[in-house]
């Protein structure tokens, strides 16, 4: 692991961190905040899942949680959205695919399925870089992301729901299968067979018997990505039938930027760190 950058931050320290992926053979930035508390005791560990087109740096700097991170005792963890680099396949022209684009899947159709493996570098590889180079508590874990990362975040946390504590999402996609900037994307890393989308999707991980205790949602009603891309009334249909408690706020006015996650994100890792305790 490399060091990119270190600063001092509400008494914790924010850094920037490099390493080379196995998982996703190429070299993954991520970044870290570590609060003041870990320098006595190890402390809960918060991934943060960022959107579409984003890297670690667009949440390190516009999503205002170090504040209430240092105040709270938490890490947050903020990976990259995609492995990077000239030998991993790519369409430059495209927003919805490839860099910047992973989907927190892991790919099955070539040439994708060599690099493209969010899932298990989020799940695995990182964790146990975490757990090795940072005071982290890895028994007290939540998730949570926004957009594409609120998909990923509540699609993990219903795989593994004996690894993660907590789970929420800004304006989560609920319906990727079905969603007009993701079911192309599926299609080209997982191949024609729907069946096979559905570990991906968190209304059909639901409909198919994946729980999760309790989540928590914040949506934009100005979100211009609401009624197509999002469909958090899907989502809440779905965990009404399943009896998963979900507090899914509809915050008047807001659209689908960091104005709008940074506005909400100190109720974000309240629920969080109360889930921690």
């Amino acid at each position: 692991m490399k060091t990119i950058s270190l600063d001092k931050s509400f008494g914790g320290t924010q850094g920037v961190y490099s390493h080379e992926s196995a998982v996703c053979k190429s070299t993954m930035t991520f970044a870290v905040y570590t609060p003041p508390q870990a320098a006595e005791r190890p402390c809960p560990v918060v991934w943060y899942l960022s959107g579409l087109t984003c890297t670690h740096a667009n949440v390190m700097e516009k999503g205002e949680y170090r504040r209430a991170a240092a105040a709270l005792g938490l890490i947050i963890v903020c990976p990259d959205t995609s492995p990077r680099g000239e030998q991993v396949p790519n369409e430059p022209d495209n927003w919805q695919f490839g860099s910047g684009a992973g989907f927190y899947l892991d790919a099955t159709q070539s040439p994708y399925d060599e690099h493209y493996r969010m899932y298990s570098y989020v799940t695995k590889e990182l964790p146990e870089v975490i757990a090795s180079h940072f005071p982290a508590d890895m028994t007290r874990q939540g998730i949570f992301g926004h957009s594409m990362g609120g998909h990923g975040a509540i699609t993990i946390a219903l795989k593994n729901p004996s690894a993660y504590r907590s789970c929420s999402a800004f304006a989560p996609i609920a319906r990727p299968m079905e969603a007009g900037w993701s079911k192309p994307a599926f299609e080209k890393y997982l191949g024609s067979d729907e069946a096979a989308w559905r570990q991906y999707d968190t209304c059909a991980l639901i409909e198919d018997g994946h729980r999760f205790p309790e989540l928590l949602v914040d949506q934009g009603t100005s979100d211009t990505f609401l009624e197509d891309g999002l469909r958090p009334i899907a989502l809440e249909k779905a965990c009404a039938e399943a009896s998963i408690p979900l507090k899914l706020r509809m915050q008047e006015g807001y659209g689908h930027s960091y104005y709008f996650i940074s506005t909400f994100m100190e109720d974000h890792l309240r629920w969080h760190a109360d889930r921690l305790a």
